[in-house]
């Protein structure tokens, strides 16, 4: 009989590091500086989407990628369709900084091709933290 393989851990020091990387330049998205449209329009929301699979694999730093990708996604996409619901509490709570950052405020079928793309790129970010040297 064969052992289980043993699931590699990712290093929580390098997935934090990379978390402090990600979010200011998601924030820095939606400041007032000049930036190319293309980032400034979509830059948030992927950034957003892959601080979401970083924060999966801080959590969970044994589960495969794809595991990780599967619940980035899921939650991503939830967000993004809680949107459409308009209710005055969440409205309220999407009208402070903090909400509109967490929660969005408006749905558009866009954000669910940057979410896809934001959770492919933490998994090559996820890759490339796993092989460097401790």
């Amino acid at each position: 009989m064969h052992a289980p393989p043993v699931p590699h851990r990712r290093s929580r020091g390098k997935i934090i590091t990379a978390i402090l990387v990600v979010i200011p330049l998601g924030l820095l998205t939606r400041a007032d500086i000049p930036l190319p449209a293309l980032i400034a329009t979509y830059g948030g929301d992927t950034l957003y989407a892959t601080l979401v699979y970083l924060l999966a694999a801080l959590l969970r730093p044994t589960r495969p990628a794809w595991q990780l990708a599967l619940v980035a996604l899921t939650f991503a996409f939830a967000i993004e369709f809680s949107q459409r619901y308009q209710a005055p509490w969440i409205t309220a709570v999407r009208a402070t900084l903090p909400g509109r950052l967490v929660l969005g405020s408006g749905f558009l079928w866009s954000d669910l091709g940057c979410y896809a793309v934001g959770v492919l790129l933490g998994m090559v970010l996820d890759r490339a933290l796993r092989r460097t040297r401790q």
